[in-house]
């Protein structure tokens, strides 16, 4: 949790089934928690402290952490698979899905002592909160799915100019390679509506690189979204508030896939951010701030 000088202090944790999970927090313990889920070989520190902490001030305990196979978590030990494999859902009897990547947030909820929270994911992160609720009856409080799909077929792709990028990219192999490829990549999918920061996303590349230089676990996640397939069907037992916000500039996840998750949803509300793409841009922070800390709020004690 934040201490008192504003630091964050990074904590290890059990979760079962082999798997240690890195997290962080923000706010009182007492107050109701909402738990921060990162995307696609993305880190905990890709949700903002500044964010999380405007959270925390609007009276919530907030929660980041690494999901499996990135930063300081648990990374498997088997092969990354190639390309085709990946988009066949892996070629390793070990390869994991969004199942049990649900498992590893149930996991840390038990270890924090926390019987349910409020879950915010991101792009992957939304479809592993999604996971949790459809799987896990009671150990959600609310859902908001931002920039996520549901996996159904020609929902949710990404550009063709994105797909193109994908398929010429190739791992980093130095920490300036890897700064570079993310300010190229996040100039392409990122808010066009509002200003881009270079200078920020090359600090938060630096940063994913001293914590993890390893690149195999993105395909292993990949492969872990492909191997759950569309999940449309499951997505209608959810029965928690659900908030859908997605970005109607987005070149990763094509807006189709966030209202496709809206309509799968009962009950669920979609609100579209005009300008936003692929990450979470400072100018859109105000609207995204307001949508969440609405639908998490809760009653005063």
């Amino acid at each position: 949790m934040s201490a008192g000088d504003g630091t964050v202090t990074e904590e290890l944790v059990d979760v079962g089934r082999g798997i240690t999970l890195c997290h962080d927090g923000f706010g009182d313990p007492a107050d109701p928690p909402v738990v921060l889920i990162a995307g696609l070989g993305q880190q905990k520190h890709t949700w903002p402290a500044e964010f999380a902490a405007e959270l925390a001030r609007r009276g919530h305990r907030v929660v980041r952490f690494d999901n499996r196979d990135v930063g300081r978590s648990t990374h498997m030990d088997f092969p990354a698979p190639g390309p085709i494999a990946t988009l066949r859902g892996g070629n390793h009897p070990r390869q994991y899905h969004l199942g049990d990547m649900a498992r590893d947030t149930v996991g840390l909820l038990d270890a924090l002592g926390l019987r349910d929270a409020h879950l915010v994911g991101v792009s992957m992160g939304g479809m592993i909160a999604q996971t949790v609720a459809a799987h896990h009856p009671g150990r959600v409080r609310t859902l908001t799915s931002i920039m996520s799909t549901t996996g159904a077929p020609r929902t949710g792709r990404p550009a063709p100019s994105t797909w193109l990028r994908l398929a010429r990219s190739k791992p980093a192999r130095t920490r300036q390679q890897a700064i570079d490829g993310a300010v190229a990549t996040f100039r392409h999918i990122g808010s066009h509506g509002f200003p881009f920061d270079a200078r920020w996303v090359a600090e938060k590349a630096g940063e994913a690189w001293d914590r993890d230089p390893t690149v195999g676990g993105v395909n292993r996640q990949l492969a872990g979204i492909f191997a759950s397939g569309n999940r449309t069907a499951e997505l209608a037992a959810i029965d928690v508030p659900t908030l859908v916000i997605h970005g109607d500039r987005d070149r990763m996840v094509h807006p189709t896939g966030g209202a496709a998750t809206a309509r799968a949803i009962p009950g669920a509300r979609l609100e579209t951010i005009a300008g936003m793409g692929h990450d979470l841009p400072v100018g859109a922070w105000p609207r995204l701030l307001d949508l969440v800390g609405a639908h998490v709020a809760e009653p005063a004690r």
